[in-house]
């Protein structure tokens, strides 16, 4: 049986109220898995808050079926690691890619789409995009859902972190790395 993969496409910011509650939908369904009630709405509030600038620097995909946005996720060459603890000062602070790891930022899979390929995809076209701009590695803050992913596509465990939200919800978590010369672990 052959698994259906909608086409990858670079995301517009004419898509950005698709993406908004893709990724709303997708904290709301997958979270409960592994936080609280109190934690998945919290998530859903500011974990799942659109960064419009990682659209502008054309560094954010999306997944399209049937019209709709059923994936999306993305990477940056600035330096804000993720969503839900606030801004920081430094976060629009350009990386250098001979020092700097790329960061992986926004994935998000509707439900009935998880398992597919859809986030493996996104996080290949991540690191092709940063090797191409010089980047030797990628980090990442993730969410206790998406660590399955990450661990399968060859990220690994760094340290075990807590995110505290802006409303001062603590969503357990872990920050993970790889190397961008290494294939996507399926291609091995």
């Amino acid at each position: 049986m052959t698994t259906y993969t909608p086409p990858q496409r670079a995301a517009t910011l004419a898509d950005a109220p698709a993406i908004a509650a893709l990724m709303r939908a997708s904290v709301l369904e997958l979270f409960p898995r592994f936080y609280d009630e109190r934690q998945t709405a919290s998530a859903a509030e500011h974990i799942a808050a659109i960064d419009l600038r990682l659209i502008e620097d054309g560094t954010y995909f999306v997944h399209e079926a049937d019209g709709e946005i059923v994936a999306c996720g993305g990477w940056s060459r600035r330096n804000k690691t993720h969503a839900g603890a606030g801004d920081a000062e430094d976060d629009e602070r350009p990386l250098d890619p001979a020092t700097e790891p790329a960061r992986v930022r926004a994935m998000f899979v509707r439900g009935d789409w998880t398992r597919r390929g859809l986030g493996r995809a996104i996080l290949e076209s991540c690191r092709l995009a940063a090797k191409a701009e010089g980047f030797t590695s990628l980090t990442l803050t993730a969410t206790l859902p998406g660590v399955p992913l990450y661990l399968s596509f060859g990220f690994t465990e760094v340290e075990r972190v807590t995110v505290t939200t802006p409303d001062g919800v603590d969503l357990p978590g872990a920050v993970m790395a790889r190397d961008v010369e290494k294939p996507d672990r399926i291609g091995e």
